[in-house]
C-alpha cells in the first residue's frame, strides 16, 4: 500500500467542498449516534464500508476504538438529527521517503442517499487533510462498492483493481489561505444549520405534546 502511495502520477486537483450540505466535525460526544448509524446499516451496507462481513460486535468495537485526537470524523445530519452520514479519515503511520497519507472511509444511511452527502464528506475531508499537510487521500474498498467508486472517480481519484479490492488515491496540493477559510466557513455553516434545526426540534416536540400530534419538519 505504502509503495503505491508514493506514486508519482496521481491526480493533482483535489474535490473542493462546498455549503450544499452542512458536514460537521465529530468529537468523543457523538460516539452514541456514531454507533447508531453504523448498527442501522444493513448486512450488504455493512460490507461494503467495511471490506467484510460486520455483525454488532464488531461495530461496537470499531465505535469504542475511535481515536478522535489523532484521526477525525466527519458527519451530516438530517432534519431531526438523525446522523445520515459519516466518514472516517484515519491518519496513516509516516514512512520515510513516502508521502504522508490519510485513508478516507465513509458510509451513509439509504435514506439519504441521492443527496449529495457522501460527495460533501470526500470534500471535508480532502480539504481538511490538505490543512492538516497530507498529501494522499487514500480509499480502500471491495470493488463492486459501485456508490465508493463512482465518488472516487468524480473526485478525481485513481483507481487501482486487485483480487475483487480497489485503492483510489487523490494527491492533495498545499493548504493556502482559501482552503484555511474554505474550512472555517463550512464548519461555521454546519453549527448554525445543526442549531437551526436543533431549536425547531425541540419546538416542534413542544408543540407535539401539546396538541398530541407530530409537527412535519424540515429537511
Amino acid at each position: 500500500m505504502h509503495n503505491k502511495l508514493a506514486n508519482g502520477h496521481l491526480p493533482s486537483k483535489p474535490h473542493m467542498a462546498g455549503l450544499a450540505v452542512p458536514v460537521r466535525e465529530l468529537h468523543a460526544g457523538h460516539r452514541n449516534e456514531i454507533l447508531r448509524h453504523l448498527l442501522l446499516l444493513n448486512e450488504e451496507d455493512r460490507r461494503l464500508r467495511f471490506g467484510t462481513q460486520t455483525p454488532d460486535e464488531v461495530i461496537h468495537h470499531y465505535v469504542e476504538g475511535l481515536d478522535f485526537n489523532r484521526d477525525k470524523v466527519f458527519g451530516s445530519f438530517d432534519s431531526q438529527l438523525n446522523l445520515i452520514g459519516m466518514a472516517h479519515l484515519a491518519y496513516l503511520p509516516k514512512t520515510k521517503g513516502q508521502p504522508q497519507a490519510a485513508e478516507f472511509g465513509v458510509s451513509v444511511r439509504p435514506d439519504g442517499r441521492g443527496q449529495g452527502i457522501g460527495t460533501a464528506l470526500l470534500a471535508r475531508a480532502a480539504v481538511h487533510s490538505r490543512n492538516t499537510r497530507i498529501e494522499t487521500l487514500f480509499v480502500h474498498c471491495l470493488a463492486n462498492n459501485r456508490a465508493m467508486m463512482h465518488l472516487a472517480q468524480k473526485a478525481g481519484m485513481r483507481v487501482e483493481y486487485a483480487y475483487g479490492d480497489a485503492d483510489a488515491y487523490l494527491k492533495l496540493p498545499p493548504a493556502n489561505s482559501a482552503t484555511i477559510v474554505e474550512e472555517a466557513a463550512n464548519e461555521q455553516w454546519a453549527d448554525f444549520d445543526y442549531a437551526v434545526k436543533e431549536n425547531f426540534k425541540r419546538s416542534s416536540d413542544a408543540w407535539s405534546w401539546l396538541f398530541g400530534k407530530p409537527v412535519v419538519r424540515p429537511t
